[in-house]
């Protein structure tokens, strides 16, 4: 890996880290620009880079740093929330590679890879949360109950993030392009 790739990965992997703890709280699912920091390395570094950053920032919270919204350290892995966690890495990948198959992606093309991202983010998170909840934490929640707290009271939010990372990805991938080069 460059030089310069270890760099930005290292800048993805702090600015997440500081975008969960700029947090609006809501109820179940702290509300932060995790998603934005992550989309957005999808899309600047590209699916494979994106989704290092993300898993290095995964790595450094597990064991123990406390970089995640609600602290750090192996046991967050029990946490249902982690599961959005896991999320971040798979839809920053999916972002890169669907945002970067052209060389000079439009709105339309980062929008569409910003909300598949997040689709994918929401579904790990999603589908990981209710399985804690109802098989480890004997907790059980209903699938209503997981949809409106889990989506539909933070989707509006991260809808915003998205179109936001859009406007910051079009601006910022010529930029990344040509300095690459």
């Amino acid at each position: 890996m460059k030089t310069k790739n270890l760099i930005l990965c290292a800048l993805f992997v702090a600015l997440i880290a500081v975008g969960a703890f700029i947090r609006i709280p809501i109820p179940v699912v702290p509300f932060t620009l995790q998603v934005l920091f992550t989309m957005t390395a999808g899309l600047l570094l590209g699916g494979k880079l994106g989704a290092v950053a993300v898993t290095v920032y995964i790595a450094l919270g597990l064991f123990g740093l406390p970089v995640f919204a609600e602290g750090g350290g192996l046991s967050y892995i029990l946490k249902p929330s982690f599961g959005y966690i896991i999320g971040f890495a798979v839809g920053a990948y999916a972002t890169g590679v669907i945002a970067n198959k052209v060389p000079n992606p439009g709105y339309k093309r980062l929008l569409a890879a910003n909300f598949i991202g997040l689709g994918i983010v929401y579904l790990f998170g999603m589908v990981y949360y209710y399985l804690m909840s109802n098989l480890y934490l004997n907790d059980p929640i209903g699938l209503w109950p997981l949809f409106l707290y889990c989506f539909i009271l933070v989707v509006p939010g991260d809808i915003a993030l998205c179109i936001l990372g859009a406007i910051l990805g079009k601006r910022l991938i010529p930029i990344m392009k040509k300095n690459r080069t």
